[in-house]
This record gives C-alpha cells, sequence and structure tokens, in this order.
C-alpha cells in the first residue's frame, strides 16, 4: 500500500464517525414560557369571572319577572288600582225558594211570583255600615204608614196609600244602613199581588219619564238620572233613577224605583254635601240581582 493510500484510509473512516448525543436538551429560555402561563391564567378567570355575573344577573331578572307575574296588581309598589268608591258588600246570595216553587221569572211561573221570602230578598249591609233600627219593623215587616212617612205632601200620602191598598200591597220589608263616609242608605220592598198590578203601579204610579211622582222628604225637585244605565240591572228588572235638582238641601239625595214581577223597590241614598253616584249604582245594581 502506498503512502497516499494510507492517508486516503483514514479520512474516508472519519466520514462514517456519528458525533455523541449532548447529555441534555438545550436550555429553554426561561422568560417565555412562564409569561405566557401566568396571561393565560388571568385570561381564563376574568372569563369565568364574567360568566358567572352573566348567569346571577339572568337568574335574579329571571326570579324577579316570575314573582311580578305571580302577584296581584295591588302587591306591586306603584300599580295598586286605587278604589273607585265601591262598597266591601257581602256575597250575593239567592235565598233558598220553598220545596216545588220556581224562581220569579222560571218559564213555568207564568204570574212571576216571588216565592222567597220577601225579607232574605234585601240586600246586606256593606263592610262598616251601621244598621238603621228604624228600618227593621214587627217581625221584619215595616208598617205602610212608616213606609209612606218619608214623602213630603200629606195629601200625596193619602193619595199613595190608597193606591197601595187598591193594588193588593201584601207587605214590605225595609232594611237600612249609615256607612262611615256619612252616606244613608233606605231600601224597601213591596210585595202585591200581582204582577201585573206591581207593573202598573210602577208606571205611571209612581214614576214618570224626569221626576217621581211623588217628592221624597228632602227632595222637593228631581232630575232623571241618565247615567244609570239598563246594563247594570238584572235582565228581567227594570228601574228609574233620579238626581236632586241644585241647589240641594241639607242632604243630597239620590233615588230608584225598581219593578221585577210581584215586586217594586225603592232605593233611597242620601248625603250631606254630596251623593256619590258609585255606591248609589253598586246598591242598585245588587238588588236587582236578589230580585231578578
Amino acid at each position: 500500500m502506498t503512502e497516499q493510500q494510507q492517508e486516503q484510509q483514514p479520512q474516508e473512516q472519519q466520514q462514517f464517525v456519528i458525533p455523541p448525543m449532548p447529555e441534555a436538551p438545550p436550555p429553554v429560555p426561561a422568560s417565555e414560557p412562564p409569561v405566557r402561563v401566568r396571561k393565560d391564567r388571568r385570561v381564563l378567570r376574568a372569563a369565568l369571572r364574567w360568566t358567572t355575573a352573566v348567569v346571577v344577573f339572568a337568574a335574579a331578572g329571571a326570579g324577579t319577572a316570575y314573582g311580578i307575574t305571580q302577584m296581584k296588581r295591588t302587591d306591586v309598589p306603584g300599580l295598586a288600582t286605587a278604589s273607585d268608591g265601591r262598597w266591601d258588600y257581602p256575597v250575593i246570595t239567592r235565598p233558598p225558594l220553598p220545596s216545588g216553587s220556581p224562581g220569579p221569572f222560571a218559564t213555568d211561573n207564568k204570574t212571576n211570583a216571588h216565592y222567597a221570602d220577601l225579607r232574605a230578598l234585601l240586600l246586606l249591609a256593606p263592610k262598616g255600615a251601621k244598621a238603621d233600627a228604624a228600618l227593621r219593623g214587627t217581625d221584619g215587616w215595616l208598617p205602610t204608614k212608616t213606609f209612606l212617612a218619608q214623602y213630603t205632601d200629606t195629601a200625596e200620602r193619602k193619595e199613595l196609600a190608597q193606591k197601595l191598598t187598591d193594588d193588593g200591597l201584601r207587605h214590605i220589608a225595609a232594611r237600612g244602613w249609615t256607612t262611615p263616609d256619612g252616606t244613608q242608605t233606605r231600601i224597601y220592598l213591596l210585595q202585591f199581588a200581582t204582577a201585573v198590578a206591581a207593573d202598573e203601579l210602577f208606571s205611571p204610579g209612581l214614576i214618570s219619564y224626569d221626576s217621581p211622582v211623588y217628592a221624597l222628604d228632602g227632595a222637593p225637585a228631581t232630575t232623571y238620572d241618565d247615567a244609570v244605565k239598563t246594563e247594570i240591572l238584572d235582565n228581567h228588572v227594570k228601574a228609574s233613577a233620579y238626581v236632586e235638582d241644585k241647589p240641594v238641601g241639607p242632604a243630597d239625595v239620590r233615588q230608584a224605583y225598581l219593578s221585577a214581577g210581584d215586586t217594586l223597590g225603592l232605593i233611597v241614598q242620601s248625603r250631606k254635601g254630596v251623593a256619590k253616584a258609585v255606591p248609589f249604582k253598586q246598591t242598585l245594581t245588587l238588588q236587582s240581582q236578589l230580585l231578578g
């Protein structure tokens, strides 16, 4: 082997030598990963806080909305409905009929007679009212002279007394009370032998279009009250209402006559200053429901 060949052999062998593996991987700069990790954690915590806040507000809003929908209007501050002046009457309940007797306007009641006790057909006094003992009468029946005493003119009282006798008045039931605002209420129910007689006495015997035929004490002049509509009455009841002309006397007087089959009614409300329309119409409506 020549010297030249000997020199080339080590060079060829050196081409196949694998360098040794490093003892550890090259160090990574310590600054970058910790910064990134801390930044990622801050973003995650902020996102969690906002998510929690949204969930809490959503739950609170939903709860509030549900709570309001479940409350009565009068329980929600700012939404309470102001009283319109109506009185707090007991629930209207018609009295029981005698066994086998029809209602006053049943198809098989040709005479439209009220078979229930007339005294039980009187409207009960509203809450807080003081009863008028003078209208209790004897055994709940009011003497005819007590009913007539509320009319002003002596001659007219005699005339009306004769009409009541001629038309077959059977008896009178009455109830009265005074509410805390000073309004005095009187209700009279007059039952006759027949519905025909009662209807004829109602009109033209007791009412005309613009005024009642007989003036009540304290209301010498009156005008037809066109604010009292038929729609507020029971379907089988007719009524005609009147208000006192101005200037009113010591007390303002409202009155209404009702006709229901064999029974006539008179409702009178008076109050110092102004007799309010709302409780008057309410009283008229409820009494008509008992008679219908």
